[in-house]
């Protein structure tokens, strides 16, 4: 007579807190991995805020008028000669600019996906809708500014594309120029009400991030921060076009 495998009582039980163990770091790790993606948006964001108040000095030369905007536009890519060559500063920037979007960027992406893994059901009513809210205005502003970059770049940089047909060799003719585009300038001042938004809110989270806002106080002055950088930043940034579209910087 054939006896049926006797099953120990105590397998199954050995099975639980092994299955729970694994999920456990399983889940460590994610945390861990998202905490670094996170501090690598902050960091890589950070060294966006400092490129875009230079950026934004620089900018401002063209109040001085077309002289001394030339000879800054010379002087960066003379700065470091002879350690550097020629450009080789502005070469050394782009790679830095260029590697901390890409990390941005990417990051950026990867904890959006995980976070919409994670929100398996939708729910009908947001108890947090300025949270909401703010989230949209990042990812969807991200992707606006990352678009007006590649077109900064063409009109500007790479390709120096002069709408108006006139020369791309002089840097101040050629902002003059494409400023005096009307829907040029408007396309520029949206860019930039979406850069202060997104310095706003990205401000705060890469302190949040970093662990600056750990008290109320912490929190308010990590607002003010942001608020006033975007102020700066984005308000600075549009006074050119704005100047130049109701004709007070010329050629």
């Amino acid at each position: 007579m054939s006896h049926p495998p006797t099953v120990r009582a105590g397998a199954r039980r050995d099975t639980v807190p092994f299955v729970a163990t694994a999920t456990l770091v399983k889940n460590s790790r994610s945390t861990r991995s998202t905490i670094a993606l996170k501090i690598l948006m902050a960091v890589s964001g950070i060294v966006f805020i400092g490129f875009v108040l230079a950026h934004m000095y620089g900018n401002l030369k063209a109040f001085a008028g077309h002289d001394a905007y030339n000879t800054y536009a010379e002087h960066l890519r003379e700065f470091g000669e002879p350690m550097l060559p020629h450009t080789g500063f502005l070469w050394v920037l782009r790679v830095v600019l260029l590697v901390s979007l890409v990390v941005h960027v990417s990051a950026a992406v990867v904890l959006w996906r995980r976070a919409r893994r994670a929100r398996t059901v939708k729910y009908v009513v947001k108890k947090n809708n300025h949270s909401t809210w703010a989230s949209h205005l990042m990812r969807w502003g991200g992707l606006t500014l990352l678009l007006f970059i590649i077109w900064h770049l063409l009109n500007f940089t790479i390709g120096k594309i002069n709408v108006q047909g006139g020369s791309t060799n002089d840097p101040y003719n050629l902002l003059v120029d494409s400023f005096d585009t009307w829907w040029l300038t408007l396309i520029y001042l949206f860019a930039m009400a979406m850069l202060g938004a997104h310095l706003h809110h990205g401000i705060w989270s890469s302190m949040q991030t970093l662990g600056l806002t750990n008290n109320e106080r912490s929190r308010a002055r990590a607002k003010t921060t942001g608020f006033v950088l975007a102020v700066i930043i984005a308000g600075g940034f549009s006074l050119v076009p704005i100047f130049v579209l109701a004709g007070v910087i010329t050629k």
